[in-house]
């Protein structure tokens, strides 16, 4: 139906790559219609069939590791090693699912008072809308599509308008693999607000799921309440970094590298503030610095270049003056990289001799920058890690596990890695508590995010 269309950036050069048809809200209804007419006959589809699609999805992915990887490259701009590992990732949940399809879930019992039975089992939402953020365009993509499918739901997809190409990709291995017409459907578009607003208002869409800002969470969910809407929130992070007195610094390191610096610090779990015991913060500090100082920064193009440039010439502005006003109020930069002349860059940073209560701990930072507080006082450090609206991720790294997880059972957050950098997996519920969302992704939760429980009570008499 579209008549226009709306350009592609590499960030890396602010170069067009590629032009896309730009969505408009009738595209967004004609959307919900195919959706809403196939979801009758993919509901009733056997939890078998509807699962070896899926597993095919899955194999399909993998196949085009090579091409996946180089639109992820060119659009989101995260070095290539970054978008492979998210290739891998993203194609991780349509095989996860696959499995879950087929492990449909009910319960028997006897009514207390007698007399009847009570069977419980689980059905297809129905139509979903999925919205999904430019910083993984595979990953976020398949979190949503793959368990919605292994439900019986269709879709209806809007990816971010500034990473469109990756969820075009994926729609078109959804075909190769068997998925019928009409069950997924993609609408690009730089006409968000309206292009959603349709489908917030549309009676045939049962369910919305978003990842993206808690700001836009928070607009979404007081549209859906007018339909008392069926809703998923996956929304912003300020994940702490906690480091103790006695835990392993060479662990620690690694974990913080991955923890801040994949995909350029673009995540919402990355380390957003990290809290280093007085004791050990030297230590620490030197090896994070000469590993951080260490980072190739520059175009996916180059595959030795491991940071790649910030989405947009908005963020890097965003990036900068949230690093200068920290400086101004009394953090020292330890250590700063270099950045290419061109491109939207901004250098890896270590700030250090950051206060409790300082600014910039309380910013998603959403970029290459390390923020480092000294704490010495266990009780003040919790009281300045759980001082955010936001609770989606956290990291904990000590020698003792049991100290380990007495810390993470304190922190506010939905996940934490215990000495290690990373707590994304298919098979673990992701997922937030406080402003940073509602529901879980992944894992066995998952699934139930698009079912609705049903219950039949039967006479017995």
């Amino acid at each position: 139906m579209t008549a226009t269309t709306f350009e592609v950036h590499d960030p890396a050069t602010g170069l067009v790559i590629e032009t896309v048809a730009d969505g408009t809200v009738a595209d967004a209804t004609a959307a919900v219609d195919a959706a809403a007419a196939a979801f009758p006959a993919w509901a009733a589809t056997p939890t078998r069939a509807r699962a070896e699609i899926l597993r095919r999805c899955y194999d399909l992915m993998i196949r085009d590791a090579d091409h996946l990887t180089g639109l992820i490259a060119a659009e989101n701009g995260k070095s290539v090693a970054d978008a492979r590992a998210e290739v891998t990732y993203a194609a991780e949940f349509f095989r996860w699912f696959s499995e879950e399809a087929v492990r449909g879930e009910g319960t028997y019992g006897d009514a207390p008072a007698g007399g009847a039975r009570s069977l419980v089992t689980h059905a297809p939402v129905g139509v979903a809308a999925l919205i999904t953020p430019w910083n993984f365009p595979a990953a976020m993509a398949t979190r949503k599509i793959a368990p919605a499918l292994a439900a019986g739901c269709t879709v209806v997809l809007k990816p971010a308008a500034e990473t469109p190409l990756t969820a075009i990709a994926v729609a078109r291995i959804l075909t190769e693999a068997g998925v019928p017409d009409g069950v997924v459907n993609v609408v690009p578009t730089t006409a968000a607000a309206a292009v959603v607003t349709t489908w917030l208002e549309d009676p045939r869409v049962r369910k919305v799921s978003f990842t993206g800002s808690t700001g836009v969470g928070r607009t979404l969910l007081r549209q859906a309440a007018d339909r008392v809407l069926n809703t998923s929130m996956e929304l912003g992070g300020n994940a702490p970094f906690v480091i103790t007195a006695d835990a392993d610094i060479d662990a620690a390191v690694a974990g913080a590298m991955i923890a801040k610096f994949r995909g350029g610090g673009q995540a919402c779990t990355a380390a957003n503030r990290f809290y280093v015991h007085a004791d050990v913060a030297d230590a620490f500090l030197e090896k994070f610095g000469a590993a951080v100082a260490a980072l190739k920064v520059g175009p996916s193009a180059d595959t030795a270049n491991q940071i790649g440039p910030v989405i947009s010439e908005k963020a890097l502005t965003g990036i900068t003056k949230l690093v200068d006003a920290a400086v101004a109020d009394g953090a020292k930069v330890a250590v700063q990289g270099s950045v290419p002349a061109e491109g939207w860059f901004f250098p890896p940073t270590i700030l250090v001799d950051v206060p409790f209560g300082a600014p910039i701990l309380s910013e998603e930072i959403f970029g290459p920058v390390a923020p480092v507080v000294t704490w010495t006082d266990e009780a003040e450090l919790l009281a300045s890690v759980n001082d955010t609206e936001f609770g989606l991720a956290a990291y904990v790294f000590a020698g003792r596990l049991q100290d380990a997880l007495r810390l993470g059972e304190q922190i506010e957050a939905g996940m934490v890695g215990i000495n290690r950098g990373i707590v994304s997996d298919p098979s673990a519920p992701f997922g937030g508590v406080k402003q940073s969302g509602i529901g879980r992704e992944g894992a066995h939760e998952g699934i139930r995010e698009y079912q609705e429980t049903r219950y039949y009570s039967v006479d017995w008499s």
